[in-house]
C-alpha cells in the first residue's frame, strides 16, 4: 500500500496533475501515480501552513489528521518517508526508463496498426463490425452529393470544350461550308443532271469486261472476285460513237447552242452600251430545247430525213434511266430550279 492519503488514492491521474498544478507542485514529470499521490501528500504536510486553510484541500487534511492518530498509519508514513528519500535519488533514472519504454511500446503499436491495416485490406471478408468500420473510415468520400456534382459538371465542361476544339480545327465546318457553297448553284444542279444521264449511257456504249479476278484470301476469309473494266476497244467503232454523238447532240450541242442565242438573263445595259448576262447559257432555253428534242427523237422516233439511226435511239432509251420519259424529268427539274432562282434574285 502507499503511505498517500485515502484521499488523494481516490483521484485519477488527470485529476492529481491538475492538483498539482493548482499549488505549485511541478516535480511530478516521469512518475506514476502512485508516486506522485506519495509525493504531492508529503508536499501539502509540509506546506500545511499554506493550504491548511483552503476549502478545496480540507479533505485531504482532514483525513490526514485521521490518519495520523492510527499506529497503522504512522508506520506506513515513517515507511513512506524511507521510499519517498529513495525515489528522489532514483527519479531521474525511472524517468529515463520510462521514456524508452514509452517510445518503445509507441513503434510497437503503430508497427501493430499497420500490419492490421493491411491484413483487412487484404482479407475485408473476414474482418469484423469495427475493423470494417475503421476500414470505412479509411475510404476518402466526398463531402456532399452537390460536391460529387459539381465536380462532374466540370470534368463534362472540360470534356464537351476539348470535343468543340477538335471539330474546329478539323476543317470540317469550313469544308462543309465550302461544298454547300458550291453546291448551291444552278450551273452544279443542271451538271448533276447530265453527269447521271453520261453514267447509264455509259454502261451502254462501253460495256463491262472480264479482266481477271482477284483470287481467295483465306486469312481476310474472302471468295474469289471477278474484276471487270470497260472496253475500250470500242472506242475504234462506229458502236461507241454512233449513240454517243447521238445522245451529245440532242442532250449538250443543240440545246447550248439554242441558249447561248435565246439569253434571257441580260441584265440592264449600262453606260457602255454592253449587254450582260447573269449566264453565257440561258439555263431555261436549255432545258426546253433539250426536252422538245428528246421529245420528238426518242419519243416520236422523228428522223429528220434518215439523220437519226433509229437503232441507236433504242439504244439510248435502253440505256437512260426511265427512257425518254427520264430525261423529260431531268429537264423539267432543271427548268424549275431556273424559275426558282429568278424569283428570289427579284
Amino acid at each position: 500500500m502507499s503511505g498517500a492519503s485515502s484521499w488523494l488514492q481516490k483521484m485519477r491521474k488527470a485529476e492529481l496533475l491538475e492538483l498539482c498544478d493548482s499549488v505549485d507542485f511541478k516535480d511530478y514529470e516521469g512518475m506514476k501515480k502512485v508516486d506522485i499521490e506519495v509525493a504531492l501528500d508529503e508536499y501539502l504536510r509540509k506546506n500545511s501552513s499554506e493550504y491548511s486553510n483552503e476549502s478545496r484541500l480540507a479533505p485531504f487534511y482532514k483525513t490526514r489528521g485521521r490518519d495520523n492518530h492510527s499506529p497503522v498509519k504512522r508506520e506506513i508514513n515513517s515507511a513512506g518517508s524511507d521510499v519517498e528519500s529513495k525515489l528522489r535519488s532514483t527519479r531521474r533514472r525511472v524517468t529515463k526508463a520510462a521514456e524508452e519504454l514509452l517510445a518503445t511500446d509507441d513503434s510497437e503499436a503503430e508497427l501493430a496498426t499497420t500490419r492490421a491495416r493491411s491484413a483487412l485490406t487484404r482479407t475485408p471478408g473476414r474482418a469484423g463490425p469495427l475493423s470494417n468500420l475503421s476500414f470505412a473510415s479509411n475510404v476518402p468520400l466526398p463531402p456532399s452529393p452537390s460536391v460529387v456534382a459539381d465536380a462532374i459538371d466540370r470534368r463534362t465542361a472540360i470534356l464537351r470544350q476539348k470535343v468543340s476544339d477538335a471539330y474546329e480545327e478539323s476543317g470540317i465546318v469550313e469544308t462543309v461550308q465550302a461544298t454547300r457553297e458550291k453546291f448551291s448553284s444552278l450551273v452544279v444542279i443542271q451538271a448533276l443532271i447530265t453527269v447521271f444521264e453520261i453514267y447509264n449511257l455509259r454502261k451502254e456504249v462501253l460495256p463491262d469486261r472480264y479482266a481477271f479476278t482477284i483470287p481467295e484470301i483465306p486469312l481476310l476469309k474472302t471468295s474469289e472476285y471477278p474484276v471487270k473494266i470497260p472496253d475500250l476497244f470500242l472506242l475504234l467503232t462506229s458502236s461507241f460513237w454512233g449513240p454517243s454523238s447521238l445522245w451529245a447532240f440532242t442532250s449538250l450541242v443543240l440545246p447550248l447552242t439554242a441558249a447561248y442565242f435565246f439569253n434571257l438573263t441580260s441584265k440592264p445595259r449600262s453606260r457602255s452600251h454592253v449587254q450582260n448576262y447573269n449566264y453565257t447559257f440561258d439555263p431555261l432555253t436549255f432545258n426546253i430545247v433539250k426536252a422538245l428534242l428528246t421529245f420528238v427523237i426518242y419519243g416520236q422516233d422523228v428522223t429528220f430525213g434518215g439523220l437519226v439511226d433509229l437503232e441507236y435511239v433504242a439504244r439510248i432509251n435502253s440505256a437512260v434511266y426511265g427512257g425518254w420519259p427520264g430525261v423529260m424529268v431531268g429537264t423539267g427539274i432543271g427548268a424549275l430550279v431556273t424559275l426558282y432562282e429568278a424569283v428570289l434574285k427579284k
